[in-house]
């Protein structure tokens, strides 16, 4: 199976932009993937949030809303899978989640369970944190989500022999990556799972450099440049 692990630029509270980038690279991959990732929260923006709840509910989106379906009709006309990062409304609870589609169908939605995507001080009851972490099989393979904190948090809840897949949001600069912290991350995905591959998005404001990544045995195997907007191509 091939996987594109897109780092196109997303735009905080602006689900159009952002919609038009997953169709730009959805188009871009027609034929040459079987399933595209995307960051954490891309849909909305990982700050898309004010942390006033009247406020974020008409932010967030429900499985049901017309932009997931959206993406299940992407998914139908390219005859490609999609997995993206999304903050999520189910009633009156808000989450940071990642929902997964294939052949227009809704076949995956992950909840994260760490807190460190939330301001802890400005939250409330009505911002939750998932409880499960389980698999998910596409095209024969099984394989499992974790959310940016999740690996860092509770590394062994995702102890995997699966490939794991790691949307992130992560605002730090090239310099800081290239110094060390990637190797850091490498390391880290490396207790979850041999095979591992993270996806971080562009942003303006505040300014991530982005990233696409694929870590084997605790050790970068392959990567795209900090900085550009770029997918990543994996077999397997």
């Amino acid at each position: 199976m091939r996987i594109g692990l897109v780092s196109y630029e997303c735009k905080n509270r602006d689900l159009p932009f952002n919609l038009k980038q997953i169709e730009r690279a959805v188009k871009h991959c027609a034929g040459k993937a079987d399933l595209l990732c995307f960051g954490e929260a891309f849909l909305q923006g990982f700050d898309a949030f004010s942390w006033d709840f009247e406020t974020d509910r008409t932010i967030a989106l429900d499985r049901s809303s017309e932009a997931v379906i959206r993406l299940q009709e992407l998914s139908v006309q390219y005859g490609i899978s999609l997995l993206s990062g999304y903050l999520e409304k189910e009633r009156d609870r808000l989450y940071s989640s990642c929902i997964v589609i294939c052949e227009g169908k809704i076949i995956h939605n992950y909840r994260r369970i760490s807190p460190g995507w939330k301001e802890a001080a400005l939250t409330d009851e009505h911002y939750c944190e998932g409880t499960e972490v389980t698999s998910f099989q596409l095209h024969g393979k099984e394989m499992n989500i974790a959310l940016c904190g999740d690996v860092w948090e509770f590394p062994d809840r995702f102890r995997t022999g699966n490939l794991l897949l790691w949307p992130v949001y992560v605002d730090c600069t090239a310099g800081e990556w290239e110094s060390g912290m990637l190797d850091e991350y490498a390391l880290q995905a490396g207790l979850a799972s041999e095979d591992v591959l993270m996806i971080n998005p562009l942003g303006r404001k505040p300014v991530t450099c982005g990233g696409a990544f694929r870590f084997q045995n605790g050790r970068t195997k392959d990567r795209i440049p900090f900085g550009e907007e770029g997918i990543l191509i994996v077999n397997v």
